[in-house]
């Protein structure tokens, strides 16, 4: 009989330790560390493999290598084409992550419907749900697909085996974390599992040609669950998040080695599932109120696209010593740093007033683009004076009350033509470098926020 012996591994990060500690020594998280079992015989595939050294790959130029047969997979779900960057690679390994109940498997299995439709035989690979369960989540959405199959399994050999017998155009793995190797000790969602289970997943894709998309939990914080290897591991991260409170979904891509990073698709969570939003700024916009006070429009981006969305800010007074900043949508540093430029560089009394800020649609707005359209909310909400409705903004905002360029502005402005806009405040900077500013959008260049502060409202 061979050998034992045992190990911790942290199921956060994957730092390995010889015995039981109660604090992780990488990452700092405490009782993370799992004991596995390692038996010091190799299974004889592995041992057989390593042995031998033996490969059938042969060098080839670069001239050589051709792409015949792997081009890209076009849906007729055109947000989620854009997010892997055209279409479904063949061969690629894609891994979706995402809360609980945010609709991962509802948008995974209606991709995989329209690609049995398209292009042939899919296969559905379920570890959490059974085959009825998931027949009578399709009927609801009214999905139909003769060359859908589907199949509830979590051990790997028998998914591997399915593969080789069905040869599907594209597999779906709804979990990694439920999947696991038999030739390993350790239980199923154990940092071993799955970056065991991954790199055979991985080796399957690259051999065989198929797509395989695989479903990731996430952890508290919101990465994905698992080791950080497991992201380095496949072609393409995406993340499906939104508020989930609100309708609208962002399919956001963090890793692309077929297309850009940062890219975004929009959906809508409707009762027949998930729907694309082809116009996701004027869906934002459809219940703004015209000449309401802290109400701003600010045109930011995500990924390539430009997106025209509502800030709204209201400022109130306080009872306590020390006023609230609540940013929701917004990064609370960020809104800290607004504040504080209102309060030094513009004269707006802050300083016995609560501030809320917040985005329409559960949106989570990064870039420093928006500072413009926060602080004039801001200010509109304390000065009780309305902002026109015919006007965006963009620019960032620095410490000494200037106003910065931001990238990609052309495209932002376009954006904002047209959705109907007439006038959009920039930095006066950005104003000069434009080559060709949009026919019918009148551009007004400010230096500083004082100055766009006094376009921006309405005069009383």
């Amino acid at each position: 009989m061979a050998k034992t012996r045992s190990r911790f591994v942290c199921q956060n990060c994957g730092r390995v330790t010889a015995a039981y500690v109660g604090r992780c020594p990488k990452c700092g998280e405490f009782d993370t560390m799992e004991e596995e079992v390692l038996v010091a015989e190799a299974p004889p595939s592995q041992r057989n493999r390593r042995a031998t050294g033996q490969s059938d790959s042969q060098p080839q130029r670069l001239a050589e290598v051709t792409a015949d047969g792997f081009e890209r997979l076009p849906l007729p779900l055109p947000e989620f084409g854009r997010v892997l960057g055209g279409g479904i690679v063949p061969g690629s390994l894609v891994l979706v992550g995402g809360d609980p109940g945010i609709g991962k498997s509802t948008l995974l299995l209606d991709v995989s419907a329209l690609t049995a439709n398209a292009h042939g035989t899919t296969l559905y690979i379920s570890g959490e749900e059974s085959s009825r369960q998931i027949k009578m989540r399709a009927d609801r959405l009214g999905i139909t697909a003769d060359d859908l199959y589907l199949v509830t399994e979590t051990k790997l050999q028998a998914i591997l085996n399915h593969v080789e017998d069905l040869k599907p155009t594209l597999v779906i793995v709804d979990s990694i974390q439920t999947t696991f190797a038999e030739d390993l000790t350790s239980a199923a969602g154990s940092v071993s599992q799955v970056r065991e289970c991954a790199s055979r997943f991985q080796e399957l894709a690259k051999t065989t040609g198929v797509a395989i998309f695989l479903v990731g939990h996430v952890t508290k914080e919101g990465t994905i669950a698992g080791p950080r290897v497991l992201e380095h591991i496949v072609d393409t991260v995406l993340y499906l998040e939104g508020d989930p409170f609100h309708r609208y979904r962002l399919l956001r891509s963090v890793k692309n080695r077929f297309g850009a990073t940062s890219e975004v698709g929009v959906f809508e969570m409707i009762d027949k599932g998930m729907v694309e939003v082809p116009n996701p700024s004027e869906a934002f916009l459809a219940e703004r109120q015209i000449n309401a006070p802290g109400s701003t429009i600010a045109v930011t981006m995500e990924g390539t696209r430009p997106l025209l969305v509502e800030v709204q800010a209201l400022a109130s007074s306080t009872t306590f010593s020390n006023p609230r900043r609540t940013a929701n949508g917004v990064d609370y540093n960020r809104l800290l740093l607004i504040t504080a430029v209102l309060t030094r560089r513009v004269r707006v009394k802050l300083h016995d007033k609560d501030v809320f800020v917040n985005v329409i649609g559960g949106l989570q707005i990064d870039e420093p683009a928006a500072d413009l359209a926060i602080a004039i909310a801001i200010a509109s909400s304390v000065k009780d004076r309305s902002v026109h409705a015919d006007m965006a903004f963009v620019g960032e905002v620095g410490l000494s009350g200037e106003l910065r360029a931001v990238s990609q502005l052309e495209s932002r402005l376009k954006e904002a033509l047209k959705l109907g806009f007439k006038r959009c405040v920039i930095p006066k900077t950005a104003q000069r470098r434009l080559a060709e500013p949009p026919k019918g959008l009148e551009l007004v260049g400010c230096r500083n926020l004082a100055e766009a502060i006094d376009v921006a409202l309405i005069k009383t």
